[in-house]
């Protein structure tokens, strides 16, 4: 196991870094760059700006070089001395600005994701073994409806039913007076009741998709014989149905981390500007308006990492879960 790790581990190196070559290329594909779009806004404001203040503004920033030799300046920065570059929108190093949200971007995903599994399971089990029941047609009605209804549209029906309810759209992830000061028992219950919208609106969908698919697994392995057998055999129903069954059919939910957390992170951006969310969301939102490449660059080179790493992990889970399965 140690060894397949370590393979998996030097596998991610050139993944990571053909990765970096199609986001930086794909990025720099629109027409114009971080210069362009600015000498547009100085122009709608009444500037008037000569072609040799472009040069230079183009000089200042690097983007006079060639793609190549562009590329390749980023990722030496990056290896050599850990600069990710310098984002032209926020006038501030790129890493700060991801260390600035990163934490946070973390901390909801992963609540997100716990809340996801957990619900998502046992729902999943219960509806396989109360088949066609008026529980099982609930869920299944709840999640049709969640995969159906959209992130954002969800977001203002839970935050309007919050004014009119608490008198507090719940917006952000703490308090106004919270904002400046330290963290206190105050301001972690603060945070802990604002973190219940996003939680919901972000994870409903993926929780609903995976009962369905807890759901469908349950149903296969419970038909299979060995279940019959322990059946035979006098075994209780709930010590076959944990043990058996349920270790069986929860295998591909294991194998759903990587992508999960990346569709989480991914599906957070337009829920994160609504709900007003200090994540990295909306900073990548900006970024790809104002064609910041270093920072969108960065940002989408960190995700790499994270799906990767992701995948891994589930192939580790997988492989303590079930036993026949080798590398």
């Amino acid at each position: 196991m140690l060894q397949y790790i370590l393979r998996r581990l030097l596998l991610m190196i050139p993944i990571v870094i053909l990765v970096s070559i199609i986001i930086f290329f794909i990025i720099q594909l629109p027409p114009g760059d971080f210069v362009s779009r600015m000498v547009a806004d100085m122009s709608q404001s009444g500037e008037t700006v000569t072609s040799q203040q472009i040069a230079e503004m183009r000089a200042t920033y690097g983007l006079d070089k060639p793609m190549l030799v562009q590329y390749y300046d980023w990722m030496k920065g990056i290896i050599t001395k850990g600069d990710f570059g310098y984002s032209y929108s926020f006038n501030r190093p790129v890493l700060s600005i991801i260390q600035e949200r990163l934490g946070i971007t973390i901390f909801v995903s992963l609540i997100t994701m716990f809340f996801t599994y957990c619900v998502a399971i046992p729902i999943g089990i219960y509806s396989a073994v109360r088949q066609y029941s008026f529980g099982d047609y609930l869920f299944s009605f709840i999640g049709f409806l969640g995969m159906a209804t959209p992130g954002f549209l969800l977001a203002i029906i839970l935050m309007i039913s919050s004014y009119y309810t608490f008198g507090d759209p719940l917006l952000g992830l703490v308090s106004p007076e919270f904002l400046e000061g330290g963290w206190s028992f105050g301001k972690l219950l603060d945070l802990l009741k604002h973190m219940v919208i996003p939680i919901i609106v972000i994870g409903l969908g993926g929780t609903c998709g995976l009962i369905r698919i807890m759901r469908g697994q349950m149903l296969d392995e419970m038909n299979q014989p060995y279940v019959v057998t322990a059946q035979s055999k006098g075994l209780s129903e709930r010590r076959i149905l944990l043990k058996y069954p349920t270790r069986a059919a929860i295998n591909p939910m294991v194998s759903t981390i990587g992508w999960s957390l990346e569709s989480i992170l991914t599906g957070s951006t337009i829920t994160a500007i609504v709900l007003n969310l200090p994540t990295q969301g909306p900073v990548m939102y900006k970024a790809l308006l104002s064609q910041d490449m270093y920072l969108a660059g960065a940002w989408l080179l960190f995700m790499t990492v994270l799906i990767i790493l992701g995948t891994l992990i589930s192939d580790i889970l997988l492989a303590w879960l079930d036993p026949r399965i080798r590398y």
